[in-house]
């Protein structure tokens, strides 16, 4: 009997000292969800997205007005207005509508460029942080000569050259903003690459595409998704520039960089018209920038508690 409770005892004991094992991503969306402010921020995009996403649907179904339907005749309706919430524009298009359409280009634009950084800069940071040498040499230096040209210029001119339609203006800011991602991705690799486990790879005669794609990518995976975060908005932003400047995606389509540069020039009498898309376009950008700060916080191993 004696025997049979030392046991038990011996066993709690031990089950008292093995610590609760954690895989890296849930260990991460815990940390994650700690931020109370990203996860806030995470909130604002979802909602973003599911209008953006539903608002063909709404419109159809009348609870959203058409972004270009003109109406003249209630042009520069006030905030608040019994039909137009956030009132109407100078050609009397419905200012609500116009935002939740807008957030469609802003939003497509943000993702699908990074798809674009993705490939490019991966491909560019992977290769020069594997082989080294004169291919990193040559893959670097290439990549220095990219990050001497001041982006939004490049864009301008890329933009010019191809047409101011949305495939364009995505594929342009993708070919400018890869560079960061290339570099980060670089130093990752050249660390990871000396780890034990990464010799035995080639110790046991894998590719080395095998080990890009299963060795090192993986384990390079947290600082990319946190770069690819914050580039969201700094490409949402470009994308608004070039409307704001006309280089952009052209009317009617409506965007909000081109709702501020159509109400700016009734910016006194009507400053709505301005700071409606100002404060949504600030709103998406501190949100995907929150997040990234709850991502990069969230995966790295030195915030592990």
């Amino acid at each position: 009997m004696a025997s049979a409770v030392t046991a038990v005892a011996v066993e709690q004991v031990v089950d008292w000292d093995v610590p609760e094992q954690i895989g890296l991503w849930t260990d991460a969306w815990r940390r994650f969800r700690r931020n109370r402010l990203a996860v806030t921020s995470l909130t604002i995009v979802l909602i973003l997205i599911v209008a953006a996403i539903t608002a063909p649907v709404l419109q159809r179904f009348g609870l959203v007005a058409d972004p270009t339907a003109q109406d003249v005749a209630i042009s520069y309706a006030t905030v608040g207005s019994p039909h137009h919430l956030l009132g109407t524009d100078e050609l009397g298009r419905d200012v609500l509508s116009r935002v939740i359409f807008g957030a469609q280009i802003s939003l497509t634009i943000g993702f699908l460029v990074q798809a674009i950084v993705l490939v490019i800069g991966g491909t560019i940071g992977l290769t020069a942080g594997y082989f080294g040498g004169r291919i990193d040499n040559l893959l670097m230096r290439f990549t220095d000569i990219m990050y001497a040209f001041p982006d939004l210029l490049f864009v301008l001119i890329i933009v010019a050259a191809l047409g101011p339609s949305l495939l364009n203006i995505f594929v342009a800011i993708g070919l400018v903003y890869w560079v960061g991602l290339a570099r980060i991705l670089r130093g990752q690799v050249l660390s990871i690459k000396e780890k034990e486990f990464v010799e035995a790879a080639h110790a046991a005669g894998s590719t080395p595409f095998k080990i890009i794609a299963k060795h090192l990518m993986p384990n390079a995976l947290g600082p990319v998704i946190v770069v690819l975060t914050f580039g969201i908005p700094a490409a949402i932003f470009t994308e608004a520039v070039l409307d704001f400047v006309g280089v952009g995606i052209r009317p009617p389509t409506p965007t909000w960089g081109q709702m501020v540069f159509e109400g700016y020039a009734a910016a006194d009498a009507y400053p709505s018209l301005v700071l409606i898309p100002c404060i949504a376009l600030s709103i998406t950008m501190l949100a995907f920038n929150f997040i990234g700060d709850g991502l990069r916080d969230a995966l790295d191993p030195r915030m592990r508690r």
